[in-house]
This record gives C-alpha cells, structure tokens and sequence, in this order.
C-alpha cells in the first residue's frame, strides 16, 4: 500500500460508522432549534415579512497560536498572516510563558513596546489584534514549569510557590476581565530534556496551581493540559489491544483533581502527530482511527468536563502535491470527528505557518525556514513558507464557512414567527418589513433557550 493507502485505511474501514456519528453528533450537539418572533412597536405580529438569517461566527472555539504576530521582518508576510489568521479562526493562543513575560524579576513583557523574543509576541498586542478582528483570547499558561524564568529555578519551594502566586495576581489583576480561558498547568508527567524546579516534585504542584488559580480567577474557564492519552502502547511498543482508558496517569490525576472538590471546567487534549513518516503507518491505528479516537474522547467524557483540542498538528512531511493534499483529507476526517463529539467544545490548530515552528535544534530566528530543525521537519503549517494557502488551509475554511454554517431567508407567519435550526453562534439578521429594512443581532447556544422577541 502507499502512503496514502496506509494512513486513511482506518477511516475506510470505520466509514459508516464515523459518517454516522459525525452526522448524528454535528445535528445534535453543534445546532439548535431556534424561533424567532417580530413585534411591531404595538407588540402586535409583523406578517409576512422576509429576514435574512447570516452566521457569522460560531460558538464552538477553532483556532491556533497567535505566537507569530508582529514577528515578520517582511511587511507583506505579517499583514498576510493578520489577514489569513483572521480569515479562519476565532480563537487565539496567546504566549504566556513566564520566562519570556519576566525575563528578569520584576521586568515584564505585557506592553506592545516591549523589548521583542522571537515566537513571544507582548501580550498587549495580541489583544489588541483580537480584539479588532472579533477573535476570543486563550491563556498558555500560568504554571508550566519547563518555562520558568532562571531566576525563579533554584529557589527553594516556599520561596518559589511565592514568587508563583505573584505572578497569578499580577495576571488575574490585569487580564482577568479580557481573556476568559486560562491553561492552568501543562505537561507535567515527564522531564525529559528539562530541569524542574523544586517545586515540580512536590504531591501538590498541580492541585495548589489551580486552587491558586481558582482564587484569582473566579470567573474564568481553568484548563488543565497534556498530550499522553491517545497512545496504543504497552512496553514502549504499539499494542491495538491497549488503551489509555481510565488507567492512564492523565485521567488519574484529572479524576483526583475533581474528587478532591479542586474546580477544573476543561479537559486539554495535545494532538500533535510528531512522528516519522516512516512511523506514520504503525501509528495510524491510534492516531488515524475514528474508533480509537472516538473511544478516547467518550471516555474523558465520563469525567463530566468538557474538552478541548489544545494543539494539534497534522504533518504533511513535504511539500509535494500528494502530501499536502493527504494532510488535508486527514484535517477534515479529524476536525469532523472532534466537531460532532459531545464533550469538545474547541479545536486549537498549533502552527499556522511553515517554518516558523519550535525547534531545539536551533535558537530563535536561527531556524527560520529551515525545514531540517525542530517541529519543522512535520511541515503541520497550514500556509507555506511563503504563506501561500496548503489545500489544508481550504479545507478548515470550508468547513466553517460553508458546510458547518447557516445562511437562510425566511417569512415571518400570521403571529410573526419564524423556526429554523442552525449552527450555534452569532447571527445578523436582515429584516425586510413595514417598507423598510431593518438591522438586528442575535446569538444561538447550545446552554440557552432561543427564543427571541424583537421589536421593530
């Protein structure tokens, strides 16, 4: 078989039953039954008059890092990624790294004129382009530890859980109020090319981050994230009989967490598929199987949180036609799945562009376009180098645009009403009555009962 053969054969031999649950789980969980009544100033019925019912954004978060914003020396390159950027998503991952937003104690990195590190746009100007392009803003991440400033490393616990809880009040004070997602912590079941701080070791690194965060953040959506619950592996090798059910250390700790009455909304769920193409056909049976993924995803589920995809890259390994276009069709089987699943409530695509990723390899803009070091060798991007749009970038605006959107003109009955079910989100409404037109907003979701009286 090729590669093509190798990869997308779990999706041919699942296929009635994916079509089935993507169709039934995009219905059911991604639309709602809405009516809509107009009312003349006299409250009595508008008949027979035409609206024109336009999303224009969904509820459900999609989005991707925002890590290369202002990072372009090429000023047509940056206004093209602002634009496509733009185009496609409505969430941003926003670069909270202390070491990069306190690189030395005391001196932080939040103002747009702040002195520039490559792939850490200041926090300020993230939220600036956001904010003028309707993009929701995520936080990444209060407490990941492999990012603590050097300052911070050798303090003793005490010292270091202090200087910790600083930096969240400095953080709640100034952006609690404009971003309301936070990843609490992130990664913290291996070590591996990382020196941890002290404080890592301890039983309640995780458990005192989000009752810290709990504190200072009352009113925000707290995320905890990791990347080690989609693996068939028993011995360090692939094993289809194994999964990471409810045995994996992930959901252990998830299920401690809750049980121990510690407040956490959100479940993040890493898909970065970081392996070779060589190992591309012996990991397809965890990573390109709608069985598996879907049985991994149920399972979280039962944790009664909801679930979002953190970071996810799918490579396409080269540039050549055939690899592009095979990283697309995996982009819209995965997307599908995740979309129509219950509990997912947000997609974060990670690298929007080639060769701009993290890499080891190479320190900051060393490794720029060199497709040889770090996370570039996977080529995940949706744009090229160049930031031409891969068919990958076509497919996600399709999805959102045209097959997962809802546009429809409809005639209010004798009582003024009108039915229609479509996609939860933001709407405008163009309404043709009493000789005039008449512009309205209104938003579906899936947490309300929509059903709207609007008075002309």
């Amino acid at each position: 078989m090729n590669r093509a053969e190798n990869t997308l054969k779990y999706f041919e031999m699942y296929k009635d039953y994916t079509d089935a649950r993507v169709k039934s789980g995009i219905e059911l969980y991604r639309k709602g039954q809405a009516k809509i009544k107009l009312l003349n100033a006299d409250k009595t019925p508008v008949k027979n008059s035409a609206v024109v019912i336009k999303q224009k954004n969904h509820e459900f978060r999609h989005g991707a890092n925002i890590f290369l914003l202002g990072e372009f020396k090429d000023e047509q390159k940056e206004a093209e990624y602002r634009r496509k950027f733009a185009e496609i998503f409505n969430l941003a991952t926003l670069p909270f790294y202390w070491d990069s937003l306190e690189p030395s104690e005391g001196k932080h990195r939040y103002g747009e004129d702040s002195p520039e590190i490559y792939r850490r746009p200041p926090i300020d100007r993230c939220l600036k382009y956001c904010a003028e392009n309707g993009i929701e803003p995520k936080a990444h991440c209060l407490n990941y530890d492999h990012f603590t400033p050097k300052w911070a490393k050798g303090l003793s616990v005490c010292e270091f859980k202090q200087k910790l809880y600083k930096r969240f009040c400095e953080l709640s004070k100034r952006y609690a109020d404009r971003i309301p997602s936070w990843e609490v912590t992130n990664e913290t079941f291996s070590i591996k090319g990382r020196t941890p701080t002290k404080f890592f070791y301890e039983d309640d690194f995780v458990e005192w981050s989000f009752k810290a965060a709990d504190n200072l953040f009352p009113n925000n959506r707290l995320i905890i994230n990791d990347y080690n619950m989609w693996d068939m592996t028993c011995g360090g090798v692939i094993n289809k009989d194994a999964c990471t059910c409810n045995r994996s250390a992930y959901y252990m700790q998830i299920e401690r967490l809750i049980k121990n009455g510690v407040r956490l909304d959100t479940v993040g769920m890493q898909y970065h598929n970081f392996f070779t193409k060589e190992d591309e056909a012996i990991r397809a049976c965890e990573r390109y199987n709608p069985m598996h993924l879907y049985r991994v995803l149920d399972n979280y589920a039962k944790l009664g949180r909801r679930i979002q995809i953190t970071e996810m890259t799918i490579p396409a390994y080269t540039d050549s036609p055939d690899d592009e276009q095979l990283q697309a069709e995996l982009l819209k089987n995965i997307y599908s799945i995740m979309f129509s699943h219950p509990a997912m409530e947000a997609i974060i695509y990670w690298n929007l562009v080639d060769g701009y990723a993290y890499t080891k390899e190479a320190v900051g803009r060393e490794s720029i376009g060199d497709m040889s070091s770090g996370e570039n060798v996977y080529r995940g991007g949706l744009l090229r180098f160049d930031m031409s749009e891969k068919p990958a970038f076509a497919v996600l605006k399709d999805l959102f645009s045209n097959q997962w959107h809802t546009q429809l003109t409809a005639y209010t009955s004798d009582d003024g009403s009108i039915e229609f079910r479509g996609f939860y989100g933001d709407y405008d409404l163009e309404i043709h009555a009493n000789d005039k037109t008449v512009s309205k907003s209104m938003s579906l979701s899936r947490d309300k009962l929509n059903d709207f009286n609007i008075v002309l």
